[in-house]
């Protein structure tokens, strides 16, 4: 079903996007202190037409299931009729984003964060699929350290033994299979692979008790274009 986008909705969206960002976040100065990356439990997929373009919504938690029902939604309403691909959510399965990438990418659809949007973590990926890709002026693109991180101390006292080791060293194998997939997704959407070594790789798991508490980092219009994330500067 095609939903429009009521104008008093559109209207508010703006200005919530506008009041967020202009508030620094004081432990991660690089993004605002709110971001506008849906609160859904469960990743959406929604057509709207507005202005007469096609516009599919991708909203929300990326579950396990987002992958399966964002196929269902393209060979609902045809990707050849589908002009953008405008994403916000908080992240989630990391796998799961990879593969919703690379579906948008084998469509050939572009993507889009608008103003007053987010787009995080595995999120990153979904919009990386874009065969074109464009980040609005007021939306964000926020990143974080995306390998799975343990203190190896605290989990040793809460799990006796080898039970412990083989926890550790489970998610440290799977930490650098994720590592090794996220290059080479990168490599093939053209992305710029000093996106993880400069910038992801840079950001804290878990914030500390020093004077930089950041974990994330919102790239800049400069940044999005020097790491090729997104193909045209929108300022």
């Amino acid at each position: 079903m095609v939903r429009r986008l009521p104008l008093a909705a559109a209207l508010l969206s703006l200005a919530w996007g506008q009041a967020a960002y202009s508030q620094a976040d004081p432990d991660n100065p690089t993004c605002p202190k709110a971001m506008n990356w849906s609160t859904y439990r469960q990743m959406r997929f929604t057509l709207d037409e507005t202005g007469g373009h096609r516009i599919l919504r991708v909203e929300g938690l990326i579950d396990e299931g987002a992958p399966d029902r964002l196929q269902a939604a393209l060979a609902q309403y045809d990707p050849t009729k589908i002009d953008e691909i405008w994403v916000r959510s908080p992240g989630g399965d990391a796998r799961a984003g990879n593969r919703m990438g690379k579906m948008i990418r084998d469509a050939a659809i572009p993507t889009r964060i608008p103003k007053g949007w987010a787009c995080f973590s595995a999120c990153n990926f979904v919009f990386m699929g874009g065969w074109a890709r464009f980040v609005d002026e007021g939306g964000i693109f926020a990143v974080h350290m995306f390998t799975h991180i343990v203190d190896r101390e605290a989990l040793r006292s809460e799990v006796a033994g080898d039970k412990a080791a083989g926890t550790v060293a489970g998610i440290e194998q799977d930490s650098a299979l994720l590592a090794s997939e996220d290059n080479d997704f990168l490599i093939r959407m053209g992305v710029s692979r000093k996106l993880l070594t400069d910038v992801m790789y840079k950001q804290k798991a878990v914030a500390d008790a020093g004077a930089d508490r950041s974990t994330r980092r919102c790239l800049t219009q400069d940044e999005l274009i020097k790491y090729t994330v997104a193909t045209k500067r929108l300022d």
